[in-house]
């Protein structure tokens, strides 16, 4: 199919050529040229949101498992259960008052520089002078705040880098969100990996070169890393955008900032509110538990949570690319119904399969990714590691929920419906905040991650039937029947393979490949569309 349009571009383009001087061909061509484009827009978005999508999971399934298995889990293991613990606490805690930093103006920049390229000139100098005078009220809120919930002195020093890694993160999403919205989206998909590929190879140095005693290594190193790291990114990123907005008049603007700010508040409660029920557990784990067991049960609770935060990472970099498109058809007044429903499947099959694998696999993984620790007694390691196991399979549970907010979140946001979006974080903060409290004190960091279950499958849910009304989505019967025979079919695999005398590896990997098998022959992935997308970028490279 493809293959024809691009063929049919050429012809029109070829013909447009020979018959330019003749000029009572010249406007009939024009006229025919410019309605195939409209006829075949929604075609050739969905043809770039597959073609991207796919560079995006590959990029990212080359970098995450080395992190996650190598890195990430390797500074766990070295610096310990408390410190890891205490590390994620506090960096979750400054995430809470993320919105200081940015206020909804990345949401808002995202939509309206995508609606309006040639805006991006003027709005670059004016948000990026805003987020500098954000950035300093968010470092003096933290910092009263840290005070008066009793963080001390050493707490204090690792909150102030992490804070000024959360300002460079800050800025990098929102530099990010212009080349986002100028379609840029492989160069969009290779930054969202390049500051994990710079923390692997800083920190392989570190543990690894020789050059430096393991037993020196602390949190400290592994947050100076990401400033680094953070830094270089950041500069890659602004010198993208510069290319592309020409020539800069630098002034304080003041006025403008005012207005940009004023636009861009109706995101900010969205954006705060999101924070608190996505990042609230391991703060309250840290500061409701006794002081001899709570940096331990975060540090626990971390092992789960980082497989969580990896997956959850490349969901959302769906909702990075879903953001601009959304915004486009919907300017454009086009129907929306064939990519919704292509990201909800996609969505869905990936999540979905990697949330059962993992649920039967939980304590497998667990065991490979943390072992035993030196002088640490058996039946200690082995009740951290299945009280770890559990968790992971609980927030696999939340993982799914989440993910599908990425699409219909996405959309309202898109289509500003900020009001319900609003009203939906809040109902997620109210549970997020009673569940904790009543569950936290008995069932510790497990409690933590059933809340987290709770919270994501309800938002998941109201936002779904919002986007539902609001867009007159028609998923179709045969839609959730897939759907329903792709989680039963899968789960049954599984569960045969995890029980049968294969390697637990293999058994993993098989169920992964067979899982995806199932995604075909139930419909959730579209073997004539896959089929063009690979045809026409073999095409392209050709040429």
């Amino acid at each position: 199919m493809l293959n024809r349009v691009f063929y049919t571009f050429y012809c029109f383009k070829q013909l447009k050529n020979k018959l330019f001087l003749k000029r009572k061909y010249k406007t009939k061509i024009t006229y025919f040229y410019k309605s195939f484009l409209k006829k075949n827009f929604i075609k050739i978005m969905n043809s770039r949101f597959l073609k991207n999508i796919i560079f995006l999971l590959f990029i990212n399934l080359l970098v995450k498992p080395f992190w996650i298995l190598g890195v990430d889990r390797s500074v766990q293991n070295l610096v310990g259960d408390a410190s890891y613990g205490t590390y994620l606490a506090i960096f979750n805690f400054s995430y809470l008052f993320y919105i200081i930093l940015d206020i909804g103006l990345t949401n808002f920049n995202s939509k309206n520089i995508a609606q309006n390229n040639h805006l991006l000139s003027k709005y670059f100098v004016g948000i990026s002078q805003a987020k500098i005078l954000l950035s300093v009220a968010y470092f003096v809120i933290i910092f009263v705040i840290g005070i008066l919930i009793g963080y001390e002195s050493e707490q204090l020093k690792l909150l102030a880098v992490v804070g000024l890694n959360q300002v460079l993160l800050s800025f990098i999403l929102y530099v990010r969100s212009n080349i986002a919205a100028l379609l840029l989206f492989k160069t969009d998909s290779i930054l969202s990996v390049l500051d994990r590929i710079l923390m692997i190879l800083i920190c392989s140095f570190l543990l690894w070169s020789g050059l430096f005693p393991k037993s020196n290594f602390n949190i400290y190193w592994f947050v100076y890393a990401q400033t680094i790291s953070y830094v270089i990114t950041l500069i890659l990123a602004v010198f993208i955008v510069l290319k592309h907005t020409g020539k800069l008049v630098i002034r304080f603007n003041f006025p403008f900032i005012l207005m940009i700010i004023k636009k861009s508040l109706p995101y900010a409660l969205l954006v705060l509110l999101m924070s608190f029920y996505n990042r609230l557990e391991p703060v309250l784990i840290e500061r409701i538990l006794p002081d001899d067991i709570a940096a331990t049960q975060t540090g626990i609770y971390a092992k789960a949570y980082r497989l969580f935060d990896a997956g959850n990472n490349i969901s959302y970099l769906f909702s990075v690319i879903l953001l601009p498109l959304f915004a486009s058809v919907i300017k454009k007044g086009e129907d929306l119904q064939s990519l919704v429903k292509q990201s909800f499947s996609l969505m869905l099959t990936m999540t979905c399969l990697i949330a059962i694998v993992c649920i039967f696999y939980s304590q497998n993984l667990m065991e490979i990714l943390y072992p035993r620790n030196e002088n640490e007694l058996i039946n200690i390691y082995n009740n951290r590691i299945a009280e770890s196991s559990k968790i992971l399979q609980i927030l696999m549970g939340s993982f799914v929920s989440i993910s599908v907010t990425y699409i219909f979140g996405t959309l309202l946001t898109a289509n500003g419906n900020l009001r319900q979006l609003n009203f939906v974080a809040a109902i997620g903060v109210i549970i997020n905040v009673t569940l904790n409290l009543i569950f936290i004190p008995t069932f510790r960091a497990q409690g933590a991650a059933f809340t987290s279950l709770c919270v994501q499958f309800s938002t998941c849910l109201i936002q779904y039937l919002i986007a539902k009304k609001t867009f007159s989505l028609k998923l179709g019967i045969k839609f959730w029947i897939s759907v329903l025979s792709f989680i039963i079919l899968t789960t049954v695999a599984t569960n045969l393979l995890k029980n049968s005398s294969i390697n637990w590896i293999y058994s993993f990997l098989i169920s992964l490949l067979l899982g995806l098998f199932i995604a075909f022959i139930t419909n959730m992935l579209d073997y004539k569309e896959i089929k063009n997308l690979i045809s026409s970028s073999l095409s392209h490279i050709k040429k």
